[in-house]
């Protein structure tokens, strides 16, 4: 796999972004993760953007998988504040996400995708930072499991032919095409990696993991990683609201929310506003040392 095709395989895992400019012949896509810079420091953020109907209102709030402590801090207050927090987590119906493996083994099934969260759990220590599973308590009671379970997952994709290799692979190759999001500099990057410098990894390749318009072609259209596991969160949401819940929550990756805020305005949802929160915060090295670098 080339360079810029392996930051955009590493973007797909860390930061699933899906912003920027919809085809020429459709509307703009509301922005659901960016890079907020200046000279002091690089931010790669996540919106909290909220939607009212009928009284209710529910506010789609951007996963980062590993992130700052102070992000996961926040978004845990934030969700004690909802009647109902909506959570994807493909088999995490039994919401038992501490189970080690070698317990019970159905207990151990439920802990779907572990290979991917051995892999967070890899580039959150290369990075700095730390990861969602470490950080979200799952088991509050106001949490509602909101996605596919582990079987209709697999059978979706065995009818669409998908994988989730497939999908983070398509992101890669859209990346290689012209105009792809801005690729960190390599040299920079592999010195940075050696020389254990954790802030100038996360400066080179923030921007792609922030730059979403460019895999607007590998995520558009059908797919049970996309649209099937939003329709399924959207049903369950249809079905809090009728329970008399007012005030909810989405915590969802961002790159499900272009689609999501389609079928929510579909369904008679209106956009309320949109906050900003930041996953890192990556202080930039003063400019005597820029210069002595």
């Amino acid at each position: 796999m080339k360079p810029a095709a392996a930051l955009a395989f590493l973007s797909a895992l860390v930061a699933p972004a899906l912003a920027g400019e919809a085809p020429a012949d459709g509307p703009k896509v509301t922005d659901f993760i960016r890079v907020d810079e200046d000279a002091a420091a690089a931010r790669l953020q996540t919106a909290v953007t909220r939607f009212e109907k009928e009284g209710a209102s529910v506010e789609l709030v951007g996963a980062v998988h590993i992130a700052d402590k102070d992000y996961y801090d926040g978004l845990n207050k934030r969700f004690d504040t909802y009647d109902a927090l909506l959570f994807e987590m493909i088999g995490g119906e039994d919401k038992d996400v501490t189970a080690e493996p070698g317990e019970e083994e159905e207990a151990a099934k439920g802990r779907n995708l572990d290979a991917l969260h051995q892999v967070y759990g890899m580039i959150s220590r290369l990075l700095a930072l730390t990861d969602q599973m470490s950080n979200i308590d799952y088991t509050k009671q106001h949490f509602v499991h909101a996605d596919l379970s582990m079987e209709e997952f697999q059978d979706l994709q065995d009818e669409r032919g998908e994988s989730l290799l497939g999908f983070a692979l398509d992101a890669a190759k859209q990346a290689e095409k012209e105009g792809a999001a801005k690729q960190p500099d390599l040299t920079k990057l592999l010195a940075a990696m050696m020389s254990g410098n954790s802030n100038a990894v996360k400066l080179e390749i923030v921007h792609t993991l922030g730059a979403g318009d460019d895999q607007i072609a590998a995520f558009a259209g059908e797919s049970v990683i996309i649209s099937d596991r939003n329709a399924k969160c959207l049903k369950v949401l249809d079905q809090q609201v009728a329970a008399g819940k007012r005030k909810l929550g989405i915590f969802y990756g961002a790159a499900h929310f272009p689609d999501m805020e389609k079928r929510l305005l579909e369904a008679g949802w209106k956009r309320a506003s949109q906050d900003w929160i930041t996953a890192w915060d990556i202080p930039k090295p003063p400019p005597a040392e820029k210069k002595a670098a």
